[in-house]
């Protein structure tokens, strides 16, 4: 492998990276400003509105930045995707001082907390190809 080439390849891992926290980054927003609005007045409908914004940013991600990705990569997005809410719920409890759960539900709840668990994983994976295109 040349230099060239692994320059070439890390410059795409980091912008991959970059991509990933990006729509990651739009999808929590869009998640807890759905939560915060909706969750109080109408809790069913603020979760299926949550999950919704979640699915359309995971679709966005796949067609428009990962149009080539197969499973794998999707539902490793995934997976970093849902590490990112806990660390990200975790930091915010922590700086607030209290219980933050407008990313993956609460816990009084924990059917519907189970459902946005699979939601951030498998999000992304419903619109993977189910193989490589060479």
């Amino acid at each position: 492998m040349t230099t060239m080439t692994f320059v070439e390849r890390r410059q795409g891992v980091v912008a991959t990276i970059a991509r990933v926290a990006l729509f990651w980054g739009i999808a929590a927003a869009l998640v807890a400003t759905a939560h915060l609005k909706l969750d109080r007045v109408f809790p069913w409908g603020g979760a299926a509105v949550e999950i919704g914004a979640l699915i359309t940013v995971a679709f966005c991600y796949m067609r428009f930045v990962a149009r080539q990705a197969t499973v794998d990569h999707a539902l490793l997005v995934g997976i970093i995707w849902l590490l990112l809410a806990i660390v990200g719920e975790i930091t915010v409890a922590s700086y607030v001082h209290h219980d933050w759960f407008a990313l993956l539900g609460s816990p009084a709840r924990p059917m519907l907390r189970n459902v946005f668990l699979f939601a951030w994983v498998f999000a992304p994976a419903l619109f993977a190809r189910s193989e490589a295109v060479d």
